[in-house]
């Protein structure tokens, strides 16, 4: 058997964590010209791009590699250049005593156990979002990061971009006026072969798939379930709703002063691709907040045709405007704000209807445009370096990477249930479905143990 993840468990387990605390900066800051050692686990995709993201900081420094397939493990030792340490088992890499931070970019099932075991092991962490498969999982992070007083930030890297800082501001500053909606959107046409059907088979010569399973269900290796394509498999991810979703949804409730929801609905359905998928292709969920925002994600995977809705990633809508956040940049749309009560309106006389109400609404301003790129990393690996010099908090801490990731995390339980579902943020339960709880944690595979 497993391990169910609870914070009682963890909490008491993590007194006799198995990997020694060591380590110039354990319990430390550096100094402000000090190069921070970095250990990078998983370098594939995501891991290799935040290499990239921190090779043009002359204060850092990659000094070990771990990956479950060699090619991968190769292939970064050979961009980072000297000698660094190379390893398939994450816990090799979190003991090492010349290391300050590691960087965590597996899939999204290998979050939690690198993380708790690096943080007991007086380690800094980068970790990237989702922050966790289970809302369980990201509560026992944040319980092993404040046990262990490390520096977090969680790669929910628009919190560092410029832009998107800007855009926040712009709304919080009463740009739109009273927030009403948000919606949100990942969209790109798969149809009408997807990721295919490939046979199990035998897993490519230098991968580790025992290991790269890790606490996930023991399943024949499958080349749809390893390297990106894990994210269509929802023993290993969310899916898009929490790949590109935590990103949205992380800038929509930072923009509108709100950490949680207090419900979600959702639906979707995985019949419109012929692949071997576990996640919807087409998938909406819509979201309720405290102060009246209602919030929507929409992803759609048969279909990319044009529009605005296309073209922007995130709809703010306003009393008194609607900004679009785009890639490369914003645009603010000023609202046609009427001037009086609406009239009551005459069936009889529709001209003058048209008229009386043309008159009582006032024109707004101008659109407001900017540029700015809303991808790049660069600017949150700096903040992570500063934070661990200074002992600082981060851009996106661990608390607010995992409330934006818990909020998709719920999204997708509500899906599987067909049902709305009322959420409790403090104790991080649903209120009317006690069957949706048992889905806030899962069985380890044996041996894997949080605790």
């Amino acid at each position: 058997m497993g391990s169910r993840v609870t914070r009682r468990r963890f909490s008491a387990g993590m007194a006799g964590g198995a990997v020694a605390v060591a380590g110039r900066s354990a319990f430390g800051a550096l100094g402000a010209n000090e190069r921070v050692r970095l250990g990078i686990i998983g370098v594939g995709n995501r891991g290799d791009q935040l290499i990239d993201a921190f090779k043009p900081h002359a204060d850092a420094e990659v000094v070990a590699i771990c990956d479950v397939y060699a090619p991968y493990r190769e292939f970064a030792a050979k961009k980072v250049g000297g000698q660094p340490f190379l390893t398939g088992d994450f816990r090799e890499l979190v003991g090492r005593k010349d290391l300050d931070a590691v960087i965590i970019a597996t899939p999204d099932h290998w979050h939690a156990l690198p993380f708790v075991h690096a943080c007991a092991a007086g380690k800094h962490v980068y970790v990237e979002k989702p922050l966790s498969l289970v809302v369980s999982e990201g509560r026992a992070m944040i319980e092993a990061a404040k046990k262990h007083d490390r520096v977090v930030q969680v790669g929910i890297h628009r919190r560092s971009v410029p832009s998107c800082r800007k855009a926040v501001e712009a709304i919080r500053g009463g740009a739109i006026g009273k927030m009403t909606a948000c919606r949100s959107f990942h969209i790109s046409n798969e149809w009408p072969l997807g990721i295919g059907n490939p046979p199990d088979s035998a897993p490519p010569p230098g991968l580790d798939w025992d290991m790269w399973l890790g606490p996930a269900p023991k399943v024949p290796y499958n080349e749809n379930r390893c390297f990106y394509k894990f994210r269509w498999f929802r023993e290993y991810s969310g899916g898009q709703m929490t790949n590109f979703g935590t990103h949205w949804l992380d800038l929509i409730q930072w923009a509108i002063g709100q950490d949680a929801p207090r419900g979600v609905f959702a639906v979707g359905t995985r019949g419109n691709i012929p692949d071997n998928r576990g996640v919807p292709d087409t998938m909406e969920a819509v979201w309720d907040y405290p102060d009246g925002t209602i919030v929507s994600f929409s992803q759609y995977n048969a279909n990319a045709s044009p529009g605005a809705a296309n073209k922007s990633y995130v709809e703010f809508r306003g009393t008194e405007g609607t900004m679009l956040l785009q890639g490369d940049g914003m645009v603010i749309v000023p609202e046609v704000v009427r001037g009086e009560p609406l009239p009551a309106l005459d069936p009889t006389n529709r001209k003058g209807n048209q008229r009386q109400a043309a008159a009582t609404r006032p024109a707004g301003g101008k659109p407001i445009k900017f540029r700015g790129s809303s991808s790049d990393t660069v600017h949150h690996a700096r903040n992570f370096l500063d934070c661990i010099k200074t002992k600082g908090v981060c851009n996106c801490p661990i608390e607010a990477g995992h409330r934006s990731t818990a909020a998709t995390l719920i999204a997708n339980i509500a899906g599987d249930r067909k049902k709305y579902l009322a959420w409790d943020a403090e104790n991080e339960r649903f209120t009317n479905d006690e069957e949706a709880n048992k889905a806030l944690a899962y069985e380890y595979r044996a041996p894997w143990q949080l605790a």
